[in-house]
């Protein structure tokens, strides 16, 4: 066994148990997010040293070390970083748990990149709950009525989701004989018509279900806005960038290795996908048109983005395993990510000041603090899809995968929801920036914070105006499955 294949992830969970020791001997509780930061880093680095170990595997095949993994083993600690240098002000809220606070958060970052590692589906299921435990916990950290609640409907539905997605993983068993993805494509390539393997059709069904509820899609969304506003607002990014990229990891490595063939097959789960995609966004948009608490939108909006990439996934299929979908997914999660960052970090800093989360409150914050308003109104735009912002581009590519495959009825249907999203995200900008505000009081934020905000403002600006070095290292990526 060669262990520097999981360097990354053994330093991620060696820094957790780092900062839980620290957070015993220090009383500086700001060293925490040093070390956890310094922990994530070095995790990158350790993935940037594996980048030419292509295809690789490790513990009897269990977990496969690719670019397709490794993009994801520096997609999710870059998120980690972010998201744990916005939560240097808003960790003030539970001072004596920031030890603890941190340590799920390296943790919850092991589960993700061990699930986009995986090629085998009992190492699929552990590395998810290793996620999914970590993420719990965190929602319910503030220990207040609305992130109790967060927390204890995050926790039931998740085992619930849990619970179905362990069941289309023992049919797919049950019907293929192994558990390795490579095995499982082998086994059901020969397979005959629909009519003929309704038990296959039904272990699918479990398993899109399954991660649905990770993804955010519809029919499996109803935790969404309550998590949203109840957990800690640093833990809302989290869980809308980080979480639900872990979810398309995994989803995408399962369909295109284990389910590509045979074409009657992938083209069966592309159209579930396609009009999952369709519902999702369409609702998420809607719904979203009526909110006045800013993270609950923010929650409605992720819904739709997740209908959006879902594009992806029907692009996939209809091209019986490739083409251009794995790409627009990959470059949509790039772009999502660091828009959704600036957004939420803007946020966490202005509703720590505020103490309130509805959108009337923001009235006038132009004027109270120029460089947090630009940067929620720069992921706004962004999230908009407006030129020349990540948001355009990723936009303009995952459309560009599904027009290929012949789905040009549900890019119709993504550009109307487009239409429908400019609405509620660009209301937020004019009460920035048009409306008085309540007070005339600054509203500050610490370096950490405007360090992360400058960060992702950069990266939201460079990928709208060079989108080319991201689109070549998504290629990289991609082209292994």
């Amino acid at each position: 066994m060669n262990w520097w294949l999981l360097s990354p992830e053994i330093t991620l969970a060696a820094f957790a148990v780092i900062v839980i020791l620290l957070d015993l001997a220090v009383q500086r509780k700001g060293i925490l997010a040093a070390v956890s930061v310094i922990g994530l880093l070095v995790a990158m680095v350790f993935a940037v040293g594996l980048w030419d170990k292509t295809g690789v595997t490790a513990l009897n095949g269990m977990l496969v070390v690719d670019r397709f993994s490794l993009f994801f083993q520096l997609f999710f600690p870059g998120v980690a970083v972010l998201v744990v240098m916005g939560s240097t002000d808003y960790a003030s809220r539970f001072s004596r748990f920031q030890g603890e606070y941190y340590a799920l958060i390296l943790l919850a970052t092991t589960g993700m990149m061990l699930l986009a590692s995986t090629g085998e589906l009992v190492s699929i299921y552990v590395s998810l709950e290793l996620m999914s435990l970590s993420l719990y916990a965190l929602a319910g950290f503030l220990r207040d009525p609305k992130s109790g609640e967060a927390g204890l409907k995050y926790l039931l539905l998740g085992a619930v989701a849990s619970a179905v997605l362990l069941y289309g993983l023992a049919l797919t068993f049950g019907i293929t004989g192994t558990t390795h993805l490579a095995g499982i494509a082998a086994a059901v390539k020969d397979m005959g018509s629909t009519a003929e393997n309704p038990a296959l059709l039904m272990a699918i069904a479990f398993i899109i279900a399954g991660f649905g509820f990770k993804i955010a899609s519809v029919p499996f969304q109803m935790w969404v806005p309550d998590v949203y506003e109840g957990a800690p607002t640093p833990i809302t990014a989290f869980l809308s960038v980080a979480s639900k990229a872990a979810g398309f990891a995994v989803l995408v490595r399962v369909f295109s290795v284990a389910f590509p063939s045979p074409g009657w097959l992938s083209q069966d789960w592309a159209m579930l996908f396609a009009v999952l995609s369709a519902v999702t966004m369409t609702l998420g948009n809607i719904v979203a048109l009526m909110q006045t608490n800013i993270k609950r939108l923010l929650g409605y909006s992720s819904i739709a983005h997740a209908g959006y990439i879902m594009l992806g996934l029907a692009a996939l299929g209809a091209a019986g395993g490739g083409g251009l979908g794995q790409n627009g997914i990959l470059f949509y999660l790039a772009a999502y990510g660091i828009t959704n960052l600036v957004a939420f970090i803007a946020i966490i800093a202005i509703s720590h000041r505020l103490d309130s989360d509805l959108i009337n409150d923001y009235a006038g914050m132009s004027r109270r603090s120029p460089l947090l308003a630009a940067a929620l109104a720069l992921g706004l735009i962004s999230l908009t899809g407006l030129p020349v912002t990540a948001g355009f581009w990723a936009k303009i590519y995952i459309f560009n995968s599904a027009v290929q495959e012949g789905l040009l009825w549900l890019v119709v249907i993504a550009l109307l929801n487009s239409v429908i999203a400019a609405y509620y995200y660009l209301r937020i900008v004019r009460v920035m920036y048009m409306e008085e505000p309540a007070s005339e009081e600054p509203v500050a934020s610490s370096a950490p914070v405007n360090v992360a905000l400058v960060v992702c403002s950069i990266g939201v600006l460079y990928i709208g105006f060079l989108p080319g070095a991201i689109l070549r290292l998504v290629e990289a990526a991609s082209l292994l499955l």
